[in-house]
């Protein structure tokens, strides 16, 4: 109480007039236009909130499932395989934020069982070296990576694949690989049956549905390789790839190519990107409209208020007083609709796990087909920069909407504003 004592008048004013006032229809009209523009502000600005949390979780969920069977970073010949990848890996791991390294085969061949034909893609791993750079060993829910051994020709499917394919463990599987074999009677295609020992779940439908691994000397021996197609790297910091494969490209010898996992994903980066730009800025206009909506309560406050505005002229308050006035009324108005915004908007974007799957179990619906946005849960990563900053915007879009009917109200005249009361 003893705060709103030492408040000057313009405050004490300001936010009287903040509060509903009660004497006429008009009054209580006015009033519920303001509680309009406050209710308008804090919509946009907690939907401009949830809506960033979710693309930014999407981002982070897709990111951390690509990199569970991708590596960080690889290295490669442009012409042939890398035959003495260890002498790379020495040479790699001379850069102190490289953490584990492992040769690979990356390959495409055709696989079919029965009457099914399915496009894969084959990459030839060593099973003790894989779980340095990638996630796949633990990710494996049926049979074991480890199960992949030199010149058995076994498999492992991801779980999508091995679902269209109606492959489980024990069962064979043909690979056609693209090479074919020049015979007296012409070119046929190399056929090789492989039996299925592992069956991994990534939860990225593009890699279950599309992904096999084999042992990295059955892949070179199926697809006619003397080398392994290149060396996979593992770093400390992942958002530091781009950075350390420049300095690899400095410091590895011979002609290597690098590539980090960011060049090799960049289309679909940028374009979330490009979404997440366009989404910040799209509903921002909702929390313009909003302010918009203030500048008609603040314009129809101070013709309502003109009698009062002139009785405070007469009494000694300056134009800049009556300004201040209004712009504190306004700016509450701002200030608490971004406060409810962002209470709100925290609280569902940190509890969406819940909110969604009560909502879809409700309306017996799924948002996220996993065949179509590659995951099926709805994710959130609340980033307190980007609240900062849509508060930020609500308040400053609050703050500008104030100025012109607050400098309309400094120019009321006392006279004529009075003449017919």
């Amino acid at each position: 109480m003893s705060i709103i004592k030492n408040l000057s008048f313009e405050w004490l004013v300001g936010i009287r007039y903040t509060r509903a006032g009660r004497r006429s229809g008009r009054n209580s009209f006015i009033s519920f236009i303001s509680l309009i523009s406050m209710a308008g502000i804090a919509l946009g600005v907690a939907a401009l909130i949830i809506v960033l949390s979710v693309m930014n979780g999407f981002q982070k969920e897709v990111r951390d499932r690509m990199l569970s069977v991708l590596s960080h970073i690889e290295v490669f010949e442009p012409y042939g395989g890398l035959p003495d990848w260890q002498a790379t890996a020495r040479e790699a791991f001379m850069n102190k934020e490289v953490r584990g390294a492992a040769p690979y085969v990356d390959a495409q061949a055709m696989m079919t069982r029965d009457e099914t034909l399915r496009g894969v893609a084959v990459r030839g791993v060593l099973p003790d070296e894989e779980p340095k750079v990638s996630d796949v060993a633990s990710q494996v829910k049926e049979g074991s990576l480890h199960d992949l051994r030199s010149g058995e020709f076994n498999i492992v499917l991801g779980n999508e694949l091995a679902r269209s394919m109606n492959a489980r463990l024990g069962d064979k599987v043909t690979m056609i690989a693209p090479q074919g074999q020049v015979t007296p009677a012409g070119v046929i295609p190399r056929l090789k049956q492989f039996r299925v020992v592992g069956i991994f779940d990534s939860g990225h439908f593009e890699y279950d549905s599309t992904l096999a691994f084999i042992h990295i000397d059955d892949a070179m021996t199926m697809f006619k390789l003397g080398a392994p197609s290149g060396l996979r790297l593992k770093i400390e910091d992942m958002q530091r790839a781009p950075q350390v494969a420049l300095d690899l490209s400095r410091t590895l010898s011979g002609d290597v190519l690098i590539r980090d996992w960011s060049k090799q994903n960049r289309n679909w980066f940028a374009a979330v990107q490009t979404e997440k730009r366009m989404m910040f800025i799209i509903l921002t206009l909702i929390i313009a409209v909003a302010a918009f909506n203030l500048v008609s309560t603040l314009v129809m406050t101070v013709t309502d208020k003109q009698a009062d505005i002139a009785i405070l002229r007469t009494l000694g308050a300056s134009p800049g007083s009556i300004m201040k006035i209004f712009m504190i009324q306004g700016a509450l108005v701002g200030l608490i609709g971004t406060a409810i915004g962002v209470g709100g908007g925290v609280l569902i974007a940190a509890n969406i796990d819940v909110i969604v799957p009560f909502i879809e179990r409700i309306l017996g619906v799924q948002f996220l087909p996993k065949d179509i946005y590659l995951i099926s849960s709805l994710p959130s990563d609340l980033r307190w920069p980007d609240v900062w900053t849509i508060g930020g915007v609500a308040v400053v879009l609050a703050f500008l909407a104030t100025l012109y009917p607050s400098w309309w109200a400094a120019r009321v005249k006392p006279a004529e504003a009075l003449r017919y009361e």
